[in-house]
């Protein structure tokens, strides 16, 4: 299987349980592209929803997917410093199309400080039932969490100093 080369512009899209499509990032450029992670930078991109909005993005920002975890972040830097947002997914899949993972409803966004707030657990026990969620992506999703709170707490991965600054940095060559 061929990954999404350095430099190249990929398209991300995440769908719901169902196999609907729930949300398309259009352009991303590929700062790191392998079978296990992809990392990626983009600005100001165009964002579609499924009810047929649009939207654009505010701010420079550095998504980091894992092949190994159920989690994805997006380290959107602002003025006043980085902030992430982190979906509850699958691990990504690349298919020459796009970069693509099953969104779980879940997200924990991250304050500057390291701070950080669970979110959207209302709209995943609507999801679960509606999609007959399993009970296993149930125990994945809640391991997951605990995972990506260890992360933030240790400072790991993406949220290790300087992660997303010296990727901006590498994102700014392809501009």
């Amino acid at each position: 299987m061929n990954f999404p080369k350095v430099g190249s512009k990929i398209q991300i899209q995440s769908y719901k349980h169902n196999g609907s499509i729930h949300r398309i990032w259009e352009e991303t450029i590929v700062l790191k592209g392998t079978s296990k992670v992809v990392i990626g930078g983009n600005d100001r991109i165009l964002v579609k929803e499924s009810d047929g909005r649009h939207w654009r993005t505010r701010e420079p920002a550095i998504c980091y997917f894992d092949s190994e975890q159920w989690f994805n972040t997006i380290g959107m830097i602002r003025a006043d410093g980085i902030y992430f947002y982190c979906n509850l997914g699958t691990p990504f899949t690349w298919d020459e199309e796009a970069l693509k993972y099953i969104d779980y409803d879940l997200d924990i966004k991250v304050f500057p400080d390291m701070t950080f707030k669970l979110l959207d657990e209302d709209e995943y026990a609507m999801h679960r039932k509606m999609m007959k969620y399993p009970p296993e992506i149930d125990r994945i999703l809640q391991r997951s969490v605990d995972e990506l709170v260890s992360w933030i707490h240790q400072r790991k991965g993406p949220f290790a100093p300087q992660f997303v600054e010296s990727w901006y940095e590498r994102f700014l060559q392809y501009r």
